[in-house]
């Protein structure tokens, strides 16, 4: 009996080893790291809406600015030196890499054992969902700010068109945000306005508050936004609006929304707020200006970004995002886990962002006046 014991102690099977030697865990961390990146990119939508590049031995990166120039007809006997005015004049807009972006997470080897489910994959994908969040919100803000900017060609005899802020409604409500109706006047006069100053129609699309995606969606009867080869469905599950002018519409949580993310509950002057949400009453702004812990870029404080701001419509050249470090994961193993019996599960990011062409941003605001630039 005692050889049968030894014999089955020597065959035992560990999964987690790679080709059957070595670390018992080292397959184990694989799942952990595909799942920090499937939290990541199920949660971020900013990455794919405006310019991202990629930055390597430096700590900041430069984008060029190109005003625009003239015609003018030749003089014969004249020599064609480049037109008189020096054009076309050139600026430049550079973005810094902010701090570290971190979340982590202590798993404790006991907790995995007695728990009942998986419990590395459930933190690992909120460890994703939270550097997604931050990221989202650091496009978004920049967005905002070119929205509020002038040109950054500032050569004498040139006017470059800047940043473009349009009212929801009429009245001083913060209900005007919700409205269908002045919702899809302000997308044509957004995309109006894109086309006045010269911008792509190539890549337009709009960020909203998902309770105004779900109003425009009620209201399709009557504003003919539905996409007729999507109906049943795709209609019931928030799929049925394509574009409005030419502009795709996103909904996200992670938009400055009257001085909040995502919601209003409780704040928004006309409109009925959902019962029995605890305390939840949205998420504040947070001050993320160049003077803030980190960040070496400019974001704006709560009170610059505002409590009007409700909706972005932009082009892909509006704002840029440099990544230095993209999202990663890191887990300690070998002696560290033996002290500690458990492991650190961190994930990171080492990004900036900062607006590029004012004139292909647009801000979305309600009350009587827009909000100031900053």
């Amino acid at each position: 009996m005692a050889q049968q014991n030894s014999t089955l102690t020597t065959s035992l099977t560990r999964p987690g080893q790679a080709n059957s030697t070595g670390d018992a865990r080292a397959l184990y961390l694989k799942l952990f790291s595909g799942e920090m990146f499937k939290g990541f990119q199920n949660n971020t939508i900013a990455r794919d809406l405006i310019m991202k590049r990629t930055l390597k031995n430096g700590k900041s990166l430069q984008f060029i600015y190109t005003g625009r120039t003239k015609s003018e007809f030749h003089t014969p006997g004249n020599s064609i030196l480049g037109n008189s005015d020096g054009a076309p004049p050139v600026a430049e807009k550079t973005i810094t890499v902010d701090d570290l972006l971190i979340s982590s997470a202590f798993v404790y080897n006991l907790d995995e054992v007695l728990s009942h489910y998986d419990l590395r994959s459930e933190i690992s994908r909120k460890i994703g969902y939270a550097l997604a969040e931050k990221y989202d919100r650091l496009a978004f803000r920049a967005v905002a700010r070119g929205a509020r900017q002038a040109s950054p060609i500032t050569k004498t005899g040139f006017v470059e068109p800047g940043g473009t802020q349009i009212r929801v409604g009429a009245t001083t409500n913060d209900s005007d945000a919700y409205s269908s109706t002045a919702l899809v006047s302000a997308f044509y006069d957004a995309a109006a306005a894109l086309d006045e100053k010269g911008v792509s129609g190539d890549g337009r699309v709009a960020v909203l508050n998902p309770r105004q995606y779900y109003e425009l969606i009620q209201a399709v009867g009557s504003n003919g936004l539905i996409n007729r080869d999507a109906q049943g469905a795709a209609l019931q599950s928030g799929q049925g609006i394509i574009e409005i002018a030419g502009i795709k519409i996103y909904k996200s949580m992670n938009i400055p929304f009257l001085g909040k993310y995502g919601t209003a509950y409780g704040g928004t002057t006309g409109v009925t707020s959902p019962t029995n949400v605890g305390s939840f009453v949205g998420e504040t702004l947070e001050d993320a200006s160049g003077a803030s812990t980190g960040i070496n870029n400019d974001y704006g404080t709560a009170s610059e970004v505002g409590a009007k701001s409700c909706g972005l419509i932009f082009q892909k050249e509006a704002a840029g995002m440099v990544e230095a470090i993209g999202p990663q994961v890191q887990v300690t193993s070998g002696d560290v886990s033996v002290v500690y019996q458990g492991d650190v599960m961190l994930g990171r990011l080492a990004c900036g962002a900062d607006y590029l062409n004012p004139a292909a941003s647009v801000e979305l605001y309600v009350g009587a006046s827009a909000p100031s630039a900053f």
